[in-house]
């Protein structure tokens, strides 16, 4: 496995390997394992340069037989419980999470142009959001915040 750089995780590991390694500590503090198919999973994560669908997941691993769609989505869904992940709604995708090392709440910037998904740090946004939520008696499970626009390559 190339080692390659991971500079569009934001302030996440800078390279494959370290990573991994991470993943794996973050795994079992927080009471998991980091199995072979959830490595290879959040690797494909990790090397994605836009978000990824399940089943195109699914067509990577299609040799591995242990692999079919209620696996690959439990295997989702404990990296989005692990903080290793993050599913992008609209897009029915996912991404690795850039800063799976501290809690946040994070805001997508989905690309049009090439399709690629940034996250931002939006702890301010969320906070007024769950005050304005309560503020009319609502009970807020979860939010997820996309922005739809041009990336800087894109915009140019």
């Amino acid at each position: 496995m190339k080692d390659r750089s991971l500079s569009h995780l934001g302030c996440g590991p800078a390279q494959l390997a370290e990573a991994l390694r991470e993943a794996e500590d973050l795994c079992r503090k927080r009471g998991g394992a980091l199995t072979p198919l959830r490595k290879m999973v959040l690797t494909f994560l990790l090397e994605a340069d836009r978000p990824i669908k399940a089943y195109d997941m699914l067509q990577k691993l299609r040799d591995d037989r242990s692999a079919n769609p209620p696996t690959i989505y439990r295997t989702l869904e404990f990296l989005i419980e692990t903080g290793l992940a993050h599913r992008i709604e609209s897009l029915n995708a996912y991404v690795a999470c850039g800063h799976w090392d501290h809690g946040h709440a994070a805001v997508f910037l989905l690309c049009d142009g090439c399709g690629s998904a940034g996250e931002l740090h939006a702890g301010e946004t969320h906070k007024k959001l769950a005050h304005d939520v309560s503020g009319v008696s609502f009970k807020m499970r979860s939010a997820v915040i996309e922005v739809r626009g041009l990336c800087q390559a894109c915009a140019a």
